[in-house]
């Protein structure tokens, strides 16, 4: 499992989940999104600016 803090919010990541490869992101211990990883769009939930934002720096840093 890969658990980054940034932002206020946890991205959590485990190898070997089901398809497609996603995060899963939390804010005060709640999911508030499941993000695609592969598709870069939301699951479940609502992706706010700020949030794409960091899943695309997280990504850019290899840490997604």
């Amino acid at each position: 499992m890969t658990k980054i803090g940034r932002g206020g919010y946890i991205f959590m990541t485990w190898q070997g989940d089901h398809p497609p490869r996603h995060a899963h992101v939390l804010r005060d211990g709640r999911l508030v999104l499941k993000w695609d990883l592969e598709l870069h769009r939301p699951m479940q939930g609502f992706a706010t600016g700020k949030l794409v934002t960091l899943i695309r720096e997280l990504e850019e840093e290899g840490l997604l």
